[in-house]
């Protein structure tokens, strides 16, 4: 498979025209196209770093009336 990139600009009807391909007329192409800028609607990759940790008991149990045995 043979990989043609190029980059232009959607026109204001919002057609794309793409000239001079590589291909012969009549080869089967796959055509995908892409936004080159991402869109920031996602928060932050890591949106607790930097933010102090605080443990309320640090040595007691964890879940400990979760237990069946305990009963």
């Amino acid at each position: 498979m043979e990989t043609f990139r190029v980059k232009t600009t959607v026109a204001k009807d919002g057609s794309v025209t793409i000239k001079q391909l590589p291909f012969r007329a009549g080869d089967p192409v796959e055509v995908i196209v892409r936004s080159q800028h991402r869109a920031s609607k996602q928060g932050p990759l890591y949106p607790l770093r930097g933010t102090p940790i605080r443990y309320a008991d640090p040595f007691d149990s964890v879940a400990e009336k979760d237990w069946d045995a305990l009963l």
